[in-house]
């Protein structure tokens, strides 16, 4: 059995006086991708919110922790430096600021968080344009204003950009399926694949199952109202395209 990468206990969370989760139980192993399905409102946000410690969301009860540590007790930008990254399903515009300088300031800050030195100049761009081609980013993107301007399939790809440049530990894709195409869904899918080892793990959460044909999960879990109903392998995926979340 894989090592414990991230282990979630009896979580109860909140926004405002309204309790989304209701006792949530979720391990993953190093290596392995997990895939988090369910209907609208089911909590999936929710979870990767408090996962990666978004502000108002409120943990009531129970435990989280990441690779030993008590995740809950670190502040947003310590899980980050610890390895983890959140994939947004509405990624932000950053007006005035180049996709370049986002990320030298974002990669050099990880670093300095680990104890390591910055990039030189040379090795960044070395390193941007790897990463460029490896999500097929055309290199004037690097010059643009980061998400400005971008179209939904843009604005995806650049996540997954983002997410090559930090190489995390965790990966979490809070529905980056929503709005693609399938040549984009595609390019994301390779992405994800290309960045898979069995060092890292990922969560994909989703309604779909379309994104799962090309990033296969190793455990699907079915998340409605607030608790994880069911957990199975691919044949969960095919349940639900045939019959939707109400069967469960």
């Amino acid at each position: 059995m894989s090592e414990i990468l991230l282990k979630i206990t009896d979580l109860h969370a909140s926004v405002g006086d309204k309790e989304i989760l209701k006792g949530v139980n979720l391990e993953i192993g190093r290596g392995e991708i997990h895939a988090v399905m369910g209907p609208n409102g089911a909590g999936k946000s929710t979870l990767s919110a408090v996962l990666t410690g978004k502000p108002d969301y409120n943990v009531t009860s129970g435990t989280i922790e990441f690779m030993g540590r008590d995740l809950l007790a670190m502040k947003p930008e310590e899980r980050a430096w610890a390895g983890i990254f959140l994939s947004f399903q509405y990624p932000v515009e950053i007006p005035g600021v180049t996709i370049t300088n986002f990320m030298k300031t974002a990669v050099n800050s990880s670093r300095k968080a680990r104890g390591l030195e910055p990039l030189k100049a040379p090795q960044f761009m070395k390193l941007l344009k790897e990463k460029m081609e490896l999500v097929r980013m055309r290199p004037e993107f690097a010059k643009r204003e980061v998400n400005v301007g971008f179209s939904g399939g843009e604005k995806k790809r650049n996540e997954i950009f983002q997410m090559a440049m930090l190489d995390p530990v965790l990966a979490i894709l809070d529905e980056t399926d929503s709005g693609l195409d399938v040549d984009a869904l595609k390019i994301v899918a390779d992405g994800v694949n290309a960045l898979h080892t069995p060092e890292k793990s990922a969560i994909v959460i989703t309604h779909y199952q379309k994104l799962l044909d090309y990033v296969r999960p190793d455990v699907v879990h079915v998340l409605k109202a607030g608790r994880i109903v069911a957990v199975g392998g691919a044949e969960l995926i095919t349940k639900i395209e045939n019959d939707g979340f109400e069967q469960f």
